[in-house]
């Protein structure tokens, strides 16, 4: 806490009284300006550089309402179910004997039916899943996808994030969904055989070569009836994860449409020797919402993550008939003083080896490993206590250098 603050008007400083500095004096430690806990802190003063008008910020909700059913329907349902189970004797004894048991499937159902879909909603945003498919809009999941990738007997489930590879991805997934969801909220009956229209997108926001805002629509399945994805219309036919090696995890996306109508989304249709040419898959899920939002909402979703794997190698040679590409960070040259006449208190031999050609470092390096090296009995026995053997007569650098290959420390484990 301040003590006491001294105010230094000297001179011209009288009559300006906009320039008098404030000091305050701590512990005998002056500071200049206000102290903590009076002085903004680093968050305040970024939140105020980055203010943003909650108006343009706002988040939309583009998918389905939540429609809760009425207070009094919920808790006549509970009383019932209480009822039951207090009348049932087997329940109670199985719950003194503690050899109760709770189906979890039960319980999933009951997840996707309450607080489920905010939880999915609350991932999609983690992972930046909205953001970058749809800007400042969102929605929130009302029907429950079921993806999985078969390969043999073994099934890769996708969920929210999990991480699959791309030779575990190679295949068509298989896609099971409720069709028959009432989005109305009403519960007088399903919906009736045919009336029900879908579409389902697989895109990578993460993978474009050339441009930075687009997407790889990876699969579009359009106009599926009553939710058999089989019997959809296949407007992109179906193409494996594809991250290039050094580019780290891509996520891939797939949102459900619930569709009004059927549409003619033939204007997408890839086909043919386009189906592996990777610029005829460009997408933008913004844009594509945008031109259809009147007549189709998003209902579902689903994303997994996928990184690179040796499978790709001859996948870019043998289907996308191109070069397997690879990203590496190139580091820049590290920066070396000019060479100083007499430098003081610095090791010379890494002083001197700063200038020197790296090539002809590990040159020497080698020779002197190879002439401690037997061609047919090889390398000499390492000694069992190096630091027992003292070394005398030499310079303090060649000691220390030394003891560092007794130890094999150092670049001599380059060789």
């Amino acid at each position: 806490m301040a003590s006491r603050i001294i105010q230094t008007l000297t001179g011209e400083n009288l009559l300006r009284r906009s320039v008098t500095l404030q000091c305050f004096v701590r512990h005998g430690h002056r500071l200049r300006g206000k102290p903590p806990g009076v002085a903004r802190t680093l968050e305040q003063r970024l939140a105020c550089e980055r203010a943003v008008d909650p108006e343009l910020a706002k988040k939309v909700n583009i998918g389905f309402p939540h429609l809760k059913p009425a207070r009094s329907e919920q808790l006549k349902e509970r009383l019932a179910h209480l009822k039951a189970q207090r009348a049932n004797p087997e329940l109670e004894k199985a719950s003194r004997a503690k050899t109760l048991t709770v189906d979890p499937e039960l319980v999933k159902q009951d997840w996707l039916t309450t607080s489920g879909p905010f939880h999915i909603k609350r991932l999609a945003e983690h992972y930046g899943v909205f953001e970058h498919l749809y800007g400042s809009a969102y929605f929130v999941p009302r029907v429950h996808l079921q993806i999985a990738f078969n390969n043999g007997d073994v099934a890769s489930p996708v969920y929210y994030g999990n991480v699959l590879k791309p030779s575990e991805a190679s295949a068509e997934p298989t896609v099971q969904f409720d069709a028959s969801f009432n989005f109305r909220g009403s519960t007088s009956g399903e919906a009736k055989a045919g009336d029900s229209w879908w579409t389902l997108v697989l895109t990578n926001p993460d993978g474009h070569f050339s441009e930075y805002d687009k997407e790889y629509c990876h699969w579009f399945v359009a106009n599926i009836p009553n939710g058999q994805v089989e019997k959809g219309e296949r407007i992109v036919p179906y193409l494996q994860p594809i991250p290039p090696k050094g580019t780290g995890f891509h996520r891939h996306v797939f949102v459900l449409y619930k569709q009004d109508k059927k549409l003619d989304l033939s204007e997408y249709k890839i086909d043919g020797e386009k189906a592996t040419d990777l610029a005829a898959r460009t997408f933008k899920t913004l844009d594509f919402y945008r031109k259809y939002q009147d007549d189709m909402t998003p209902a579902g979703l689903a994303f997994f993550q996928s990184d690179w794997d040796t499978s790709l190698v001859n996948f870019y040679r043998d289907v996308l008939k191109m070069k397997h590409p690879v990203f590496e960070y190139d580091f820049p040259a590290p920066y070396i003083r000019d060479q100083e006449w007499f430098p003081l208190r610095k090791p010379f031999n890494l002083y001197m080896d700063k200038y020197r050609d790296p090539l002809q470092i590990n040159k020497e390096y080698l020779a002197r490993k190879l002439a401690k090296t037997h061609p047919f009995d090889g390398p000499e026995a390492p000694l069992r206590f190096p630091n027992a053997h003292p070394v005398r007569d030499v310079p303090s650098w060649q000691r220390t250098e030394i003891k560092k290959d007794r130890r094999g420390w150092g670049r001599i484990n380059d060789i």
